[in-house]
């Protein structure tokens, strides 16, 4: 009788070394993060074309296919696999579909065109707590772009909106901020502080009519707010209107008798108009309640000058070069007064043909 020689065939599973495993897990690790990422990563210029016609056609393809799931083969009950995506890379017409999940359902306000980053992502992405770390990082570009697309995402979304004003600001871009100011004025209707900081942001970029009208519709909202009188004033007195800057800025220093910046721009309204007695009462009061700034002194200094007053103006004038060395209009006002002094002394001048003092500086910006 033959024996059979042949070995059992061995059922034991077979278990790579501890080191392949690892990396394999390594491996498939590095794979989901580039899925993830997959979404956001830029294409290359010459495949964003044959990507989008790919992913058309294929839409196309699952709309066209009757369901073998149905009876009747009607595909238009039920809805395709996937929702067409927009074209990788060309963020000019992507908008916000089901996939980025963080817009706001019900909002009907539309993000500003120039303020709203558009943007794509295959997850959910908190670009609003991206904008405070980035912001914690000193890295106030990145940030700003962050709440760019945290507004894309939430338009109404008030906190993004004063992160992205704030951080335009910060970073000069001026005509960003006076957009994200403006859309907050419109999501808070009864709060006039949005519109007084867009009608501050339009006097520096010499839009003065549009300011007129925001901190007009500011006054409107909180007759109280002593700033909405104050961004009015300037305003005013940028477009040479004296008489409507003098009312505005005498609202707010009835409205605050303390306030030291309205206090300045009063005066410097009445230099302006002539007024040069009204001034100096008025911009002593502000000397005191502002004493470190530098301009103050240097307008109290011109009121002084038109009166008389030698020396009360070349004190000013010299307080003012001692707060701030490098100020020019103080220094300027300075040497013509040593200059009318010498002259006199020599009996080559008269008091009557001294020249005009200047005006003064600009108003105070608060």
């Amino acid at each position: 009788m033959r024996r059979n020689h042949t070995k059992p065939t061995s059922h034991t599973r077979f278990r790579p070394p501890a080191s392949v495993r690892r990396a394999l897990v390594l491996a498939s690790l590095v794979v989901l993060g580039l899925a993830l990422a997959w979404a956001d990563a830029p294409l290359p210029r010459a495949l964003r074309a044959w990507l989008a016609a790919e992913e058309q056609s294929t839409s196309n393809a699952d709309a066209a296919a009757p369901d073998a799931a149905s009876p009747r083969g009607d595909a238009a009950a039920f809805p395709p696999a996937f929702e067409p995506r927009a074209p990788r890379g060309d963020i000019s017409i992507a908008r916000l579909g089901a996939a980025s999940g963080a817009a706001s359902e019900g909002s009907n306000i539309a993000p500003e065109a120039e303020l709203a980053l558009p943007h794509r992502h295959g997850r959910r992405v908190d670009h609003l707590s991206r904008a405070h770390l980035l912001r914690d990082w000193d890295d106030l570009a990145g940030a700003l772009t962050e709440c760019r697309r945290a507004i894309h995402d939430a338009p109404d979304d008030v906190a993004a909106l004063a992160l992205a004003a704030e951080l335009a600001g910060l970073t000069g871009r001026t005509e960003l901020a006076v957009r994200a100011h403006a859309q907050l004025g419109r999501l808070l209707p009864l709060d006039a502080r949005p519109l007084v900081r867009q009608a501050r942001l339009l006097v520096s970029l010499g839009r003065h009519a549009e300011a007129v009208s925001v901190g007009e519709e500011a006054v409107l909202r909180n007759p109280e707010y002593v700033e909405a009188y104050q961004v009015l004033g300037r305003a005013h007195l940028a477009q040479g209107a004296l008489a409507k800057a003098m009312l505005r800025f005498e609202q707010a220093v009835h409205l605050h008798p303390e306030h030291g910046y309205a206090l300045n721009n009063l005066g410097l309204t009445y230099l302006r108009a002539g007024e040069a007695q009204k001034a100096a009462d008025v911009l002593v009061r502000a000397a005191e309640l502002l004493p470190h700034v530098a301009y103050v002194h240097n307008n109290l200094g011109v009121a002084y000058e038109r009166l008389g007053q030698v020396e009360e103006a070349r004190a000013a004038y010299a307080a003012a070069m001692h707060l701030s060395p490098r100020y020019v209009q103080a220094r300027v006002n300075a040497d013509r007064m040593r200059r009318t002094a010498h002259a006199d002394m020599a009996g080559a001048r008269t008091v009557r043909e001294q020249p005009r003092p200047t005006q003064g500086e600009a108003p105070a910006s608060r």
